[in-house]
């Protein structure tokens, strides 16, 4: 459709090829890396391994969102031209993202009475989030309105599931989500949390698992578990990962084994600087439709 733009944040964790390919804009947020800020463009500014590298070497990170001035710089062109926008943004249960772009829309719809702007929380992260926006860009391209599209992705969202695990709790110890003492015992037993993000977009830690080996077969059984049709499944897969692509592979694999009727191959992305700044190294996110997300 040449009336709208489909637009979401970098934080999506597509690459910039995929995001080109599938006509999706996106606004980039920041982070700021020892004391060099860099926006979130997808490997542009920083190779994605040497940010990674450096996180190991023990280099800080800190995040920002894009503010309600940056959104309304980032949707006015749009408007000037004649397009509706339907913007999708990270969710709001790990960011506040969601309101500087409601501020933003409501200061632009005065200015503007006669463009539709919509801005919906997509209650995903990374590629989750992403596999989401492929998903809006499929139905887009079907030639469903702008009305049509945002009915169809709020009526959607939550059948977009989000598992994770983690092969190291460094990072969860430098954030502050635990104790360095609990952090440390955890380490040592090769505890690797297996996490989900519920149906309020938070992250939230599901079983303790021991070993990267046990973690990897737990998170693919829960793709049989919930996934739509179970070992049916026709739909698309997305994997996301922080420098540990071997493990992102391995995944995958177990996948392709295990339902044959995907969409294609998995796709495997990158975990983006922002989500990366919080998971660190180390992390392996799998996504596809399937279940309702409880609580």
């Amino acid at each position: 459709m040449g009336d709208y733009i489909l637009s979401c944040c970098s934080t999506a964790d597509l690459s910039k090829e995929h995001f080109e390919k599938r006509d999706i804009k996106y606004l980039c947020f920041r982070f700021m890396l020892d004391d060099a800020t860099y926006p979130d463009d997808l490997g542009v500014s920083i190779d994605i391994n040497d940010f990674y590298q450096k996180m190991a070497e023990g280099s800080m990170t800190k995040t920002s969102q894009p503010n309600v001035e940056e959104y309304t710089n980032y949707f006015r062109p749009f408007l000037e031209s004649g397009k509706d926008i339907l913007h999708l943004t990270l969710s709001s249960g790990i960011s506040g993202s969601y309101n500087s772009a409601c501020i933003a829309q409501n200061m632009l719809s005065e200015e503007f009475p006669d463009r539709k702007i919509y801005v919906i929380d997509s209650l995903a992260a990374s590629a989750g989030f992403g596999l989401l926006m492929d998903a809006l860009a499929d139905k887009r391209d079907e030639g469903l309105s702008i009305d049509e599209l945002k009915d169809w992705a709020t009526a959607n969202l939550l059948f977009d599931n989000h598992w994770f695990f983690s092969t190291t709790l460094t990072y969860f110890i430098r954030g502050g989500r635990i104790s360095k003492t609990a952090g440390t015992i955890g380490n040592m037993l090769n505890i690797c949390p297996l996490m989900n993000v519920n149906s309020e977009g938070k992250l939230i830690v599901r079983e303790k698992i021991r070993s990267k080996r046990k973690v990897i077969k737990a998170i693919v059984d829960k793709m049989e578990e919930l996934a739509r049709d179970g070992l049916e499944y026709n739909g698309k897969c997305f994997i996301s990962n922080s420098a540990c692509i071997e493990d992102a592979k391995a995944v995958a694999d177990l996948i392709e084994q295990r339902f044959p009727n995907l969409d294609g191959k998995v796709e495997i992305f990158n975990i983006g600087t922002v989500i990366g700044s919080h998971t660190g190294p180390g992390t392996v996110a799998l996504f596809f439709w399937g279940a309702q997300r409880g609580i």
